[in-house]
């Protein structure tokens, strides 16, 4: 996608247009599944047509766009934002808030935390800071990006052992992200990543027994080897919850599980 796709002062149809291509979609695929005539599609599209502010939800809902960008669309076509973006902190939020504190807490021993779309450290549990022994100060200062946190060599990086496969299983849904949103502070980010130091002689780790990429993290000398799970929201209506994320890190055998029992008592 166009970098100056998100550009609020280009008129609304460039911007459907836009969004269209970018899903691969033709006229006729968009306007069959969203179950609007070719023709006003069309009108759209070209600036014949002025669609409704329902007419453009309609369309980015069916179109996947996310909720930050969904309101661009709206802007850009002379109708207030549908989506609120508030502090995670904001009273409104108090509910959502309290079930992260939950979870992230519910899942000790085992390491958890929430990031936001930038991949920036929101909340975390106490299992979490037991891993973070030896981290350069200055990594730890908030905002704590968590892709900077595992790959920097001040980072946790040094005591990733198979640092180059778990390299490319993290910048993966970064670069998902880039390919949905264009946006470019990810961009940026992913940039930074890619420039970051790696062993030369680093060999791709066997993956013919395991069932997903696992974080094999050295702690006190021993080996703890946890497979990632991801959790969010379900219908957001929230920017802020939209763009939320729960990681979470399981044991991936018996004796990770037994360390992580160790480590928290």
């Amino acid at each position: 996608m166009n970098a100056h796709v998100l550009d609020p002062q280009r008129p609304i149809g460039d911007l459907l247009r836009e969004w269209r291509r970018h899903r691969r979609l033709s006229q006729l695929d968009l306007a069959t599944g969203a179950e609007i005539s070719t023709r006003h599609l069309s009108f759209v599209e070209s600036g014949r047509a002025n669609p409704s502010r329902e007419m453009i939800l309609h369309l980015a809902e069916y179109l996947d766009v996310p909720l930050r960008e969904r309101n661009a669309l709206l802007v850009a076509a002379g109708f207030a934002p549908a989506f609120r973006e508030r502090a995670l902190d904001d009273p409104a939020l108090a509910t959502a808030r309290a079930t992260i504190d939950l979870l992230l807490k519910g899942l000790e021993p085992c390491p958890a935390l929430a990031v936001d779309r930038y991949w920036q450290l929101v909340a975390s549990n106490q299992a979490t800071l037991r891993l973070l022994g030896g981290v350069a100060p200055e990594l730890l200062e908030p905002p704590v990006n968590v892709l900077r946190l595992s790959l920097h060599p001040g980072g946790l990086a040094p005591r990733i052992r198979n640092l180059g496969q778990w390299r490319a299983h993290l910048l993966h849904p970064l670069r998902q992200q880039i390919d949905a949103s264009h946006d470019p502070q990810l961009i940026a980010l992913l940039r930074e990543l890619q420039a970051l130091p790696a062993p030369a002689d680093m060999a791709p780790a066997d993956t013919g027994s395991v069932i997903a990429v696992p974080l094999q993290l050295e702690v006190d000398g021993q080996l703890l080897s946890m497979l990632s799970t991801t959790t969010v929201f379900g219908t957001p209506v929230d920017i802020t919850l939209a763009e939320l994320a729960l990681e979470a890190f399981v044991p991936a055998d018996a004796a990770t599980a037994q360390r992580l029992r160790e480590l928290a008592q």
